[in-house]
């Protein structure tokens, strides 16, 4: 078993689970992924993800326009489109076997809780940050000091890892070694160089 003080800090969406927005969504709404980002309301969302707004305020702001929708099919599409990216419960087992500290730093909305009724990530990692309950957002500088002071650990002490940059780079800032993700074997490949995971 690997003994190492240091902290592993994983991103949720394209990073451990299959992010549905790109494909699902649209599909779900019947429209393509421009139609979407143009004529989505330009912040529901991310008031959503940062605990703003609830959900019955979602779905009346969802469009710009403020048209109607199949809220329920939309979520349930959704929901039903959440799985493991190709190789990351195993490589999330090998961490926890390893002994390990895991936390979760999401910038998700309370559907969150969907991902673990589905996925059971807790079996893996805690959900420490989730930003509709923080309040806060990557890549705020504030966002990854209050995680480190939640779990009483030194920024310096964290190993985060990220499928977008600019969170990478906004850890990195703060003396986070950040890993930016780009897949399961990558990444293992960057764990055991940092030897935080034994050699296959």
């Amino acid at each position: 078993m690997v003994v190492d003080d240091r902290v592993l800090v994983f991103d949720v969406m394209g990073t451990i689970v299959y992010e549905p927005f790109v494909e699902v969504l649209p599909q779900a709404l019947g429209m393509s992924l421009e139609a979407l980002i143009e004529q989505k309301d330009p912040t529901a969302w991310v008031e959503f993800e940062r605990g703003d707004i609830d959900e019955a305020e979602l779905q009346r702001r969802f469009f710009a326009d403020r048209r109607p929708y199949d809220h329920t099919g939309m979520k349930a599409a959704m929901r039903e489109a959440y799985a493991y990216l190709d190789g990351m419960e195993p490589l999330l087992t090998s961490l926890r076997d390893a002994g390990h500290e895991l936390h979760l730093m999401s910038n998700y909305p309370e559907w969150y809780r969907l991902i673990e009724e589905r996925l059971a990530l807790s079996r893996y990692a805690a959900w420490t940050f989730v930003s509709c309950h923080v309040g806060l957002r990557k890549p705020e500088p504030e966002a990854y000091r209050w995680l480190a002071e939640r779990i009483d650990r030194p920024l310096s002490s964290l190993v985060f890892v990220d499928d977008r940059e600019d969170n990478c780079v906004a850890a990195r800032r703060l003396g986070i070694d950040a890993i930016c993700y780009a897949g399961a074997d990558a990444l293992r490949d960057a764990l055991v160089e940092r030897e935080l995971l034994e050699p296959a």
